[in-house]
């Protein structure tokens, strides 16, 4: 079998509008550029587990939870809180409502998850009583939200002791309990506005494992609130709501490099949870969507599909529609070939085609991280990608796609 393009798997290299693949065809390694767009910074956890900042256009290899890194690719979101990390500037409020304690808000001499000591320390003063009103907790003066639109919340909290009791409130009027470990935690709150304004607030309960404790001290870091389903990497703030631009990638290879008459398009990545966008594809194609093979991951739907369109017919459909929930990763294998068409997903053949039309020779050109004509981009993590020239039996399958 010859793999005639490969993108990460622990092989990456970035620079400014571009991320490098390579066909590794014969031994012969030969570079492969992809074209990759955003127009802003980006942040991602680099191999020390620390926050960088990605410069404009320069791809984000993110290691969160993994040694190899992968792709991170995100929609256009927008930091509404002015100050996401100053969380001791005054636009942050102390003592909010019922007999809580004003705190104690310091510089944090704990280093921030930038490495740097940009985290506010919050010395927790005890209310009277055991609800979130009545303990130390602090606000963001009111930030314009739209009623019904559903928004996400989130802070960094660095924490000395374990199961200490955290609370957040973002655009919705219900609070949610976090447990604390030790170290850096990022701590979500997600809801729908309730009102046109929005007050974040973060409460401090005086309790750790359930014991009143007057001697709390956590360190705060990297707050924001974006409109959207999930929680995405940190945009940092300084003064005035800030925009990342979404991540475009695309344009990889050549019909040199891709098989339309037979080969195997192969992905191993995952997406998060969306109830709003849910599409999330990588493709062969020439461009449009009357010739394509796409590889769908949706974020609203415990689903994945591929399908192949050959003059605007569809050839086939294979559509997964549960059992394969978000927010984990999927190695997912496309074979084709007129015929003898199949999908295996995690070392298991989960659907065949017998009857499929190929395109001619030479049809697709590109391998896109979208459905094929600029739509639909994909949103998540990807580790690995690879195109075959050549179908694959069914034990090659089984060997790629185990985890």
């Amino acid at each position: 079998m010859a793999n005639t393009l490969n993108l990460g798997n622990g092989d990456w290299a970035t620079k400014e509008n571009s991320l490098l693949g390579y066909n590794s065809e014969n031994g012969n390694y030969k570079p492969l550029p992809f074209d990759f767009t955003r127009a802003s910074n980006g942040t991602f956890v680099n191999k020390s587990g620390l926050i960088e900042t990605a410069a404009n256009g320069v791809p984000r290899i993110d290691f969160l939870g993994n040694t190899k890194g992968a792709l991170k690719l995100e929609p256009q979101r927008t930091n509404l809180l002015p100050y996401s990390s100053e969380i001791n500037d005054t636009r942050w409020t102390g003592n909010y409502g019922g007999t809580g304690v004003e705190p104690v808000m310091n510089s944090s001499t704990e280093l921030a998850k930038d490495g740097t000591l940009s985290a506010c320390e919050w010395v927790f003063n005890t209310g009277s009583g055991t609800t979130i009103s009545d303990q130390s907790s602090i606000y963001y003066s009111s930030i314009p939200t739209s009623v019904g639109v559903t928004y996400s919340f989130s802070v960094w909290v660095y924490s000395s002791l374990n199961n200490v009791e955290i609370q957040l409130r973002g655009a919705g009027s219900v609070y949610e309990k976090f447990t604390l470990t030790i170290g850096w935690n990022k701590i979500t709150r997600i809801a729908e506005a309730t009102s046109t304004s929005t007050l974040p607030i973060i409460g401090l309960r005086q309790s750790v494992n359930g014991t009143v404790n007057s001697n709390i001290t956590v360190s705060l870091w990297g707050a924001q609130l974006e409109q959207g389903s999930y929680s995405t990497s940190l945009i940092n703030t300084q003064g005035s709501a800030v925009t990342r631009v979404t991540d475009a990638c695309n344009n990889g290879g050549n019909d040199q490099v891709i098989n339309s008459t037979e080969g195997v398009l192969y992905l191993e990545a995952k997406v998060k949870t969306d109830t709003i966008f849910a599409a999330n594809c990588i493709s062969i194609s020439d461009g449009t969507d009357a010739n394509r093979l796409s590889i769908i991951m949706y974020g609203n739907l415990e689903s994945i599909r591929s399908t192949m369109n050959v003059g605007g017919v569809n050839q086939f459909d294979f559509n997964l529609s549960s059992g394969y929930p978000q927010e984990q990763y999927y190695k997912i294998a496309v074979s084709y070939k007129v015929n003898d068409c199949k999908i295996f997903i995690n070392g298991v053949k989960v659907g065949t085609n017998i009857s499929a039309t190929m395109p001619s020779l030479a049809t697709f050109d590109r391998l896109n991280l979208d459905i094929g004509n600029n739509l639909y981009d994909f949103y998540g993590n990807i580790k690995d990608s690879k195109l075959y020239n050549t179908a694959l039996t069914d034990a090659e399958l089984i060997a790629l796609t185990t985890i």
